[in-house]
């Protein structure tokens, strides 16, 4: 039997995530209960250290201020693979009425990182045991951080990718089905950048608007030509966002104010995209000046880049998953949204699988307060990555 289960990758790797399920699913629960936000994961990290130890893999703790870093040696020479779990929680007060919703007001595990966690915990069970078969060496990444999107940042300051040579990562998806998963080809998640602008004008009386600067006329001349940037500036075949969603300015309806802010996002699938976007915004802003007397302060700052699949990570990835679970694993499209494991996969080869989470009967969203992932996500996540580095480290 035991020679038959070692030429049975599939068996083997469904037999013991099937074993770890349980206990996985019961420190979810834990750590669901017990939500931390960004750099704030210390009781997290000492449940993903004590697990590590328990296991026998070496780790290093304080990795980007709060991360975990576990290293499982093969049993031949060969290339490092990271795979990465985020384990932080969001500003969110919970509303589903589980025994084992969050205690703690305010904080809530709702884009299911205590899924992640819990995942990679039981892929670092099930390698372990398979280490002698591996050639080469698997990094386990406990990332805080991810929701403020400097996480990854940081454990990158403090060498996380010393010596990787590709980078594993993923995500649950409610939008898909538990049992099946999903990949995109290239730019799959969007770079983040952000600006703050601060118009300044002249204060004065509503009824006298001669004798004052309005920077609230001009913060609305603002707002409506920033839609210009994705329409009449960027090719249409790049995929681009600009995003006002903050603005401040006056104290009374009689008063002209002397100065409006306003806040901004602006997501790209492209370095073009990206560039043309944040040269127009600056345009823009320096235009008011001429046109409506006002000073225009912008603060432009670029976040995380766009997240871009390698086709030499993605491909075996897609191939290993296929011979675990058969033909469950199709493309998806790419999203706006902004995942910093891109600043990984800047750095080397990666690839970012999306392992459904959706539960039968349920229309569940990330970062909803309701959000009730299926919990059987977790042991198939276990088995699709354990056999992805079982491939990739053949």
């Amino acid at each position: 039997m035991a020679d038959r289960l070692l030429n049975d990758p599939e068996t083997r790797i469904r037999a013991a995530a099937e074993a770890l399920e349980p206990r996985l699913v019961e420190l979810r629960r834990d750590i669901h209960a017990h939500p931390e936000l960004a750099f704030e994961e210390v009781r997290t990290a000492g449940i993903v250290a004590a697990e590590l130890a328990r296991m026998g893999i070496p780790h290093r703790t304080g990795i980007g201020r709060t991360g975990v870093v576990g290293v499982i040696e093969g049993g031949r020479p060969g290339p490092t693979l990271a795979i990465r779990a985020d384990m932080d929680a969001l500003p969110i007060h919970e509303a589903t009425g589980l025994p084992f919703a969050s205690q703690v007001d305010g904080k809530m595990h709702a884009c299911g990182h205590d899924i992640h966690t819990t995942t990679l915990l039981g892929v670092a069970e099930v390698l372990k045991a398979l280490a002698p078969q591996l050639a080469g060496r698997v990094k386990l990444v406990f990332q805080p951080a991810e929701e403020a999107l400097g996480g990854a940042a940081a454990m990158v300051a403090d060498g996380v990718l010393e010596g990787v040579d590709m980078a594993l990562g993923f995500h649950n998806q409610p939008d898909m089905p538990v049992g099946r998963f999903g990949y995109v080809r290239g730019a799959t998640l969007a770079a983040a950048d952000r600006f703050d602008l601060v118009i300044t004008g002249k204060s004065g009386h509503a009824a006298h608007p001669e004798v004052a600067i309005d920077p609230i006329v001009a913060a609305g001349a603002f707002i409506a030509n920033a839609q210009t940037v994705v329409s009449r500036e960027i090719d249409p075949l790049h995929p681009a966002v600009v995003t006002i969603g903050m603005i401040h300015g006056g104290t009374a309806p009689n008063i002209i104010p002397e100065s409006v802010e306003l806040r901004g996002t602006v997501r790209t699938l492209s370095t073009a995209a990206r560039d043309t976007a944040e040269a127009a915004l600056k345009r823009l802003a320096a235009g008011l000046e001429a046109m409506h007397r006002v000073r225009c302060a912008l603060a432009y700052r670029r976040g995380v880049p766009p997240l871009i699949n390698a086709d030499s990570v993605l491909d075996p990835a897609v191939s290993a998953v296929r011979a675990q679970f058969g033909e469950v694993v199709a493309e998806g499209k790419p999203s706006m949204g902004a995942e910093d494991f891109a600043e990984f996969a800047e750095r080397v080869p990666a690839f970012q699988l999306r392992i459904g989470s959706g539960a039968p009967g349920r229309r569940d969203h990330l970062h909803n307060h309701d959000y009730q992932p299926d919990e059987r996500c977790i042991g198939l996540g276990v088995q699709a990555l354990s056999r992805i580095a079982l491939e990739i480290l053949a």
